[in-house]
């Protein structure tokens, strides 16, 4: 057999892998996800407060992550390798996850405001005292990173770190919604009734929601997959955040009508005039060193909506900084991004 014929045999193997490992990804689609070691610290309605160990303990100051309440959190721990969450316990990170589940229709009534208070306060309390810690790092993902501000702002409890990756905060700007944010703010549009009537918005809502703000590019996955189908690490990756995507969960209506009329409508986080139980959330209560992440090609949160948090809190130490990348890029790539492991480490009291 020459050569010609060889690389012909090659290719024709390729292809046929190709497409053996495309249908087997479509036909099978379930993979294991969240594989670090945990286990469970405190639990309130469907929330969980999970702890990760870090196997080489180095830093005193532990971190809460709080994800959005649109996707479920395993994005942060897709799997060996491929973990957010193994990547800071590595780097001798203890790590705190809060989880707030899946909500139900019973759930209807819970606000943002609760999210804050029931659930990140309490949860953040926990984790001091479950580590014996004197302060704590919160890093907020999305809109986990818009509720951990609004929490931030209302602290008494020692926050020594604030990270916030994609997460919108400032609503002047509304690149992909601006029709719809530009009648509810000129009062066109009031979803406040529809919101109570129905109690909860849906995960199939929810889901197609974000479909048409990333179409038509969300067909591309489907072209990834078949271009690299032969690869079967590379599949594994795929199903992983393919099932992701495909799993979003319920909003409560109260969650939501408060997020739209309080920061989408009069944009009050940004201006000093949101009260979260009473309580006056003022970025300038936010002391914490600070980092601010976007990235340059996120199609759900761009940085004209976190870039100037920056301006208004009262943190000496204050870094705003623009990566490459999209909206999951910092929670799915390969260890610690070169910007934070430089960052956080000194920032976290070395053992």
């Amino acid at each position: 057999m020459g050569k010609s014929d060889l690389g012909h045999q090659y290719n024709l193997d390729q292809e046929m892998k190709r497409w053996q490992g495309f249908f087997k990804a479509i036909a099978n689609p379930e993979i294991e996800v969240g594989l670090t070691p945990r286990s469970a610290v405190w639990k309130k309605n469907k929330a969980t407060l999970w702890y990760y160990p870090s196997p080489n303990k180095k830093y005193s100051i532990p971190l809460f992550l709080v994800y959005s309440l649109v996707n479920q959190p395993y994005i942060l721990d897709m799997a060996p390798g491929n973990s957010m969450i193994e990547s800071f316990t590595t780097n001798g990170f203890d790590v705190y996850l809060l989880d707030f589940g899946i909500p139900g229709y019973e759930d209807q009534d819970i606000t943002a405001s609760d999210y804050v208070v029931n659930y990140i306060q309490k949860g953040v309390k926990r984790a001091l005292r479950h580590s014996n810690a004197k302060e704590i790092t919160i890093i907020g993902y999305c809109l986990g990173g818009t509720l951990a501000t609004m929490y931030a702002a209302i602290a008494e409890e020692p926050i020594k770190n604030l990270i916030l990756s994609v997460s919108p905060v400032d609503f002047e700007t509304a690149p992909y919604f601006d029709k719809l944010a530009q009648a509810t703010k000129e009062g066109h549009l009031d979803i406040t009734s529809l919101l109570e009537t129905t109690g909860i918005i849906p995960a199939k809502m929810i889901k197609w929601a974000m479909r048409m703000v990333t179409s038509p590019i969300y067909f591309t996955p489907y072209l990834s997959l078949l271009n690299k189908a032969y690869d079967d690490e590379y599949v594994d990756k795929w199903k992983r955040l393919n099932k992701w995507t495909s799993e979003h969960i319920p909003f409560t209506g109260a969650a939501m009508k408060e997020l739209i009329n309080e920061l989408g409508k009069e944009n009050k986080l940004i201006n000093g005039e949101l009260y979260i139980h009473d309580k006056k959330a003022d970025l300038k209560n936010i002391h914490a060193n600070l980092l601010v992440i976007s990235t340059d090609l996120d199609q759900l949160v761009v940085k004209e909506q976190n870039i100037r948090v920056i301006d208004f809190v009262s943190s000496n130490d204050k870094t705003f900084s623009l990566v490459n990348g999209g909206h999951t890029t910092l929670a799915t790539d390969k260890g610690l991004p070169s910007f934070l492991s430089e960052w956080l480490p000194q920032r976290s009291d070395p053992l």
